[in-house]
């Protein structure tokens, strides 16, 4: 049964809600494994943001998952149309539902829902593609999850490891924290015990003064036995204060070294707490969310729990660091000289947590969002920075101004190396590259997002050797600066984002993506911007392009999958304990073809994503297997049975192999992409009466029927009968023709009599030249010539071959 949360919390009554106000839906795929897994419900529960909460999701389950997200363009303003219209029906939804809540026991429910209803209403006031943008980023995350759950379950044990090496983490510094803010209390008290002993001490001294003064006056006086008998109380008594100041002046000089020594012990184990903040659980972030470039499932609550731990740090140094002034002030109020042997620390600590403090400072201005790393020129794009100590050091209160840039790898390198020169140094000019940080006291954040920058100049370095466009790497800059403290400390604070390649035209992306697959794969923490190896293991290379294909299609490589893979970088070798260097992937080309492995896989992909994903996810595509195994497949099965496998001759298709009449087995001509934009696979599976049975043994209709499209009327509005088109195999492929001896890939053809093309087998040698030059084209030319003539010779009909 699932279970309602608001908040985190499960309310009373669960059931009565359940059968009195939610109806059931047969078709909750995406929500129902989200409740009926515990894992995923609780790592989702982090996910979901005030203005659209985890309540507002289960109760409009159902409506959520119907609507059509991935129409709205949430960085295009002609949407915003479409999304206050459609956000509008989800508050009339709501309101419904909290209407319905009238019962007492279920008032804590209704008036949560009322307050979801109020957010969402801001929110939709202030930006409603802003929101939209929000739901489908938490949609797209529990489909990750889900994803990545049931990848992990074939590991659960190495999975279950990592929780809890995390969750070790995690109470380890936690733990840290506590006792720090446990030792900063006691210092604090030693410190006032120690300012109020000084200020004894002082008025001690007074006193000591006062009778000193007081035997000067009676010294000019003439000898009498009062004045004498004065003059010896008078005596007595300074000879009693000065040896309570003695005494105090001791105890002050050891509550002052004894201070120190706490201060010392306490610097010390921020150090520590630092450095596993920073240099591990912060570099760790930072590393997972360069993976996440290529697919990677990032857990956003840890950037929530890194600010948290920043902060607490923050505030510790920043309270020590006080202390340590004010011990420093009192010393200044009263020096006591140090026995020899001893010497006063605190200058050195002081200088020591101004230092940590600095350093924690400039090490949390983060890009939190990176800005695409197929970075097209002219383009729209975005990119978001957070500082994560900002609200706690009051940063806000005199909000800084960020500026971006872009620069090169060796600016890079440059700026590493603190070059003085370097901060000013750009390679290209970016529009709308400045903006304020702002603050969100909801939750503490302090960041800037940048959301219409524009590059609108590239300045190329020079080529080394082969190197084509698409292989150089640049980065944008983000510089800043803010005072803490009342202007006592001034920080200059920078970040780089991730690297990016910059194209000019479509054709490059292809090529650049395989840059930065592999920059983000085998970057390592510390390096040289932006040195990466040359060749790499094979079975990391798989991770990573399971990874990607994953993310991209909704399910994974299998090991089969990989195997067939591999095959296509090693030309059949075993690639256990290989290595994969860059232009195997993506610079030579495959033998016997036109394009590289990367150009292949990659189509493969788009292909995937764009027209066969719920196909794929369904495990109706095997995909990644060879002619030949197919044949040896299909061989001996009964007539009719088929399967669907990617081509390997020709770049983003899929063909169709079957069993015939004689048990041959024959082979469609690949379907591509402009082939699935007139007419999708599952219909054109449907039109195919020879393909009965899915291999290995599932019919057909069982298979493909939700997929296909419903037929629509014959005769339109205005009188005209609306053809239809439908995928046909010759007659000769169908009946076992005897002449038909060898088993060419016959093209599927239109009963619109549509001509007979060859098969991706039988291309001409001159069309495949023309694609692989075309690419060299684009990744070799300079930008300007790229934009134009490439353009042209795409447009011209002299090229169609």
């Amino acid at each position: 049964m699932s279970v309602p949360i608001v908040n985190g919390d499960m309310p009373n009554n669960v059931e009565k809600i359940e059968q009195r106000y939610l109806p059931r839906y047969p078709n909750m795929s995406q929500w129902a494994k989200v409740q009926q897994s515990p894992a995923i419900f609780r790592q989702m529960q982090t996910y979901y943001p005030p203005c659209f909460p985890m309540e507002v999701r289960y109760f409009l389950c159902q409506w959520i998952e119907e609507q059509q997200w991935d129409q709205i363009d949430e960085n295009n303003p002609s949407f915003v149309p479409i999304a206050e219209k459609i956000l509008m029906e989800m508050l009339d939804l709501l309101r419904q539902k909290a209407e319905e809540l009238t019962s007492q026991e279920f008032f804590i429910i209704r008036i949560k829902l009322e307050e979801s209803v109020q957010r969402i209403d801001v929110a939709l006031k202030r930006n409603p593609l802003e929101l939209v943008q929000i739901i489908k980023n938490c949609l797209s995350m529990e489909q990750r999850v889900i994803e990545q759950a049931e990848q992990s379950s074939k590991q659960p044990q190495k999975m279950e490891e990592f929780m809890d090496d995390q969750q070790n983490i995690s109470e380890k510094i936690m733990t840290e924290i506590q006792s720090l803010t446990q030792r900063t209390k006691i210092t604090e008290a030693d410190s006032k015990n120690l300012q109020h002993k000084q200020e004894s001490f002082i008025i001690r001294f007074s006193d000591c003064q006062k009778v000193t003064g007081q035997l000067q006056q009676i010294a000019q006086l003439p000898n009498t036995k009062e004045k004498i008998a004065k003059e010896i109380q008078l005596r007595t008594q300074k000879d009693q204060i000065d040896n309570q100041l003695s005494g105090l002046a001791q105890e002050l000089l050891h509550l002052r070294m004894e201070l120190s020594r706490k201060y010392e012990q306490t610097i010390h184990s921020l150090q520590e707490l630092q450095k596993e903040i920073l240099d591990n659980e912060l570099i760790s972030w930072k590393r997972r969310q360069q993976l996440a470039g290529n697919g990677l499932l990032m857990d956003n609550s840890s950037i929530e729990t890194l600010q948290q731990w920043c902060e607490s740090l923050a505030d510790l140094i920043w309270q020590n660091r006080q202390q340590i002034k004010k011990s420093t002030q009192l010393q200044q109020q009263l020096p006591i000289k140090f026995p020899d042997g001893e010497e006063d620390i605190l200058p050195r600590l002081n200088d020591t947590i101004t230092g940590l403090l600095s350093s924690l400072v400039t090490s949390t201005f983060i890009v939190e969002h990176q800005p695409p790393q197929v970075l097209k020129k002219d383009a729209r794009f975005g990119a978001v920075v957070r500082l994560l100590v900002g609200g706690k050091l009051n940063v806000h209160m005199n909000p800084p101004q960020v500026k971006a840039t872009i620069i090169s790898e060796s600016q890079a390198k440059d700026l590493l190396r603190n070059d003085v020169k370097a901060k000013s140094d750009t390679s290209g000019d970016i529009l709308n590259n400045t903006g304020i940080m702002e603050y969100q006291p909801s939750n503490g954040q302090l960041s800037i997002s940048f959301r219409n920058m524009q590059l609108k100049k590239i300045k190329r370095a020079d080529k080394k050797g082969s190197e084509a466009v698409t292989e150089e790497k640049f980065c944008i800059l983000f510089q800043s600066e803010f005072s803490v403290g009342g202007n006592e400390l001034v920080f200059q604070v920078w970040t780089l984002s991730l690297p990016v390649v910059v194209t000019v035209h479509g054709n490059q992306e292809c090529n650049a993506t395989a840059t930065v697959l592999w920059d983000n794969a085998f970057a390592e923490p510390g390096r040289v911007p932006f040195t990466v190896p040359d060749q790499v293991e094979w079975r990391l290379l798989a991770d990573q392009l399971n990874m990607k294909f994953m993310s991209h299609t909704g399910k994974g490589l299998s090991e089969t999958n990989l195997s067939y893979i591999a095959s296509k970088l090693f030309n059949n070798k075993d690639p256990n304990s290989s290595f994969v260097t860059w232009a195997q992937f993506n610079k030579d080309t495959l033998p016997g073809r036109s394009f590289t492995f990367w150009e292949w896989f990659y189509a493969i992909q788009k292909l995937t994503k764009e027209h066969l994903k719920d196909l794929w996810t369904d495990e109706a595509i095997i995909g990644f297997v060879s002619k030949n195994q197919a044949q040896d497949w299909l061989s001996n099965k009964q007539s009719g049975t088929f399967l669907l496998r990617f081509s390997d001759s020709e770049i983003g298709g899929i063909t169709i192999a079957w069993t015939g009449e004689r048990s041959e087995v024959w082979n469609l001509a690949p379907f591509t992409t402009k082939d699935f934009n007139i007419r999708g696979l599952a219909d054109r599976v449907k039109d195919l009466n020879s393909l009965v049975t899915l291999f290995p043994n599932k019919p057909k209709d069982s298979v493909f029927s939700k997929y296909y499209t419903t037929t629509a009327e014959n005769v339109n509005n205005d009188g005209y009968i609306r053809p239809h088109l439908k995928t046909t195999i010759p007659d000769q492929y169908n009946s076992g023709d005897p002449d038909m001896r060898q088993p060419f890939s016959p093209e599927a053809e239109y009963e619109s009599n549509a001509n007979s093309v060859l098969s991706s087998d039988e291309l001409d040698d001159g069309a495949q030249m023309y694609a692989i030059n075309l690419q060299q084209l684009t990744d070799y030319m300079p930008d300007d010539i790229v934009e134009t003539d490439v353009q042209q010779l795409l447009e011209s009909q002299q090229f169609n071959f």
